[in-house]
């Protein structure tokens, strides 16, 4: 080995080599909004302008006297719809609860600009869980932005409904809301279907002789019955101040159609009440029945005791006596005499025939 190695592992031994410096950390990768972006488009008259419109020159196209613009995002981060915002000029609380999500179903009106939160769903019937998304939506004059959280396909119908009928666009943004509102509550009726089959099947199991336990996937769907609640509720609210007249940005055409969704949003509500006492009821007699099938076991178990101790009980006393007459000593009563032993037995016999006698009297046997 040379000698300029070995100074250089001396150096490194003795703690006099520099330290290293670490590499610089790269920045984190920043992606823009139109990384968010699903679609992008300009509807004119109820039709879609060819192409994808990108995001830079939407407000440009906006800013058009016909037509608006629509935006569709998935799960952007705030940088990315923190752009968009700008871009739309949109209110500030409402861009908060536009990227946090988890929020309530809700109506809320800045200015021009109504922000309203639906909560799409789906039953999956495997499983038997209610699959409950989010859609954050923004209705200006000549735009509308939506914003998706979760696992829903409802946007994307909404606009290939759109695409396919320009009597949607044609309405302009709130025409869009109303479909979205629509296809929404659409989509509860299917859920409620999946869940009516279910509690069918559930009430044929607990009235049907099966002995197995159900609480736990009874609690289980009366769970996600209430978490579908919570997705359905607060939404009406919304519906009826839209279908009201005092609702001022949206026009004497579109009041009827917001009440006809409030209609079935309606039934809806009151099939998940049902459901939810329905189920209440279904795991009471649930577990009705299991208490009443433990204390069958119960006495089952205390009449098998009964029969144990009173055969028990009847091969005590011969075997007593015959211990008594097997002890070792000189002179045992009546073994002298010609029949003392059948005596004996005799006794023995006579005394567990009187035994089973008072058991079988007493219902022991």
């Amino acid at each position: 080995m040379r000698a300029s190695a070995f100074r250089r592992i001396a150096r490194f031994l003795d703690g006099s080599a520099e330290a290293v410096a670490p590499a610089p950390a790269e920045p984190p990768l920043v992606r823009s909004a139109e990384h968010a972006v699903v679609d992008c488009a300009r509807y004119v008259d109820g039709q879609r302008t060819p192409g994808r419109l990108p995001l830079a020159e939407a407000p440009r196209a906006m800013r058009r006297r016909e037509g608006f613009v629509w935006v569709g995002l998935r799960e952007p981060t705030a940088e990315q719809f923190a752009e968009v915002a700008e871009r739309f000029a949109l209110p500030p609380l409402a861009v908060g609860d536009a990227v946090t999500a988890h929020q309530r179903p809700k109506l809320e009106r800045y200015g021009e600009v109504l922000f309203a939160v639906l909560k799409p769903v789906r039953y999956v019937d495997a499983d038997e869980v209610v699959d409950v998304a989010e859609l954050a939506v923004f209705i200006g004059p000549r735009f509308v932005v939506i914003v998706r959280h979760g696992e829903t396909d409802v946007p994307a119908r909404v606009r290939a409904l759109a695409d396919a009928d320009p009597e949607v666009g044609r309405h302009g943004p709130l025409g869009v809301l109303h479909r979205l509102m629509d296809v929404t509550v659409d989509d509860y009726t299917d859920a409620i279907d999946g869940i009516d089959e279910n509690i069918d099947d559930i009430e044929s199991q607990v009235f049907g002789g099966d002995e197995n336990d159900h609480a736990e996937r009874i609690y289980k769907l009366k769970r996600e019955v209430l978490e579908f609640r919570r997705a359905v509720k607060p939404l009406s609210p919304a519906l009826q101040r839209l279908a009201s007249p005092d609702a001022v940005l949206v026009g004497e055409v579109l009041r009827p159609y917001f009440r006809d969704v409030n209609d079935h949003l309606m039934r809806v509500a009151d099939a998940i009440d049902q459901y939810d006492s329905l189920l209440t009821d279904v795991l009471q007699a649930d577990l009705a029945q299991v208490s009443v099938r433990q204390n069958r076991t119960a006495m089952r178990q205390n009449e098998d005791m009964r029969r144990i101790s009173a055969w028990a009980a009847i091969a005590l006393v011969p075997t007593a006596i015959a211990g008594l007459y097997g002890m070792n000593f000189t002179h045992i009563p009546g073994a002298a005499a010609p029949y003392g032993f059948w005596v004996v037995i005799g006794m023995l016999a006579a005394a567990c025939v009187v035994l089973y006698v008072l058991f079988r009297r007493n219902e022991w046997l």
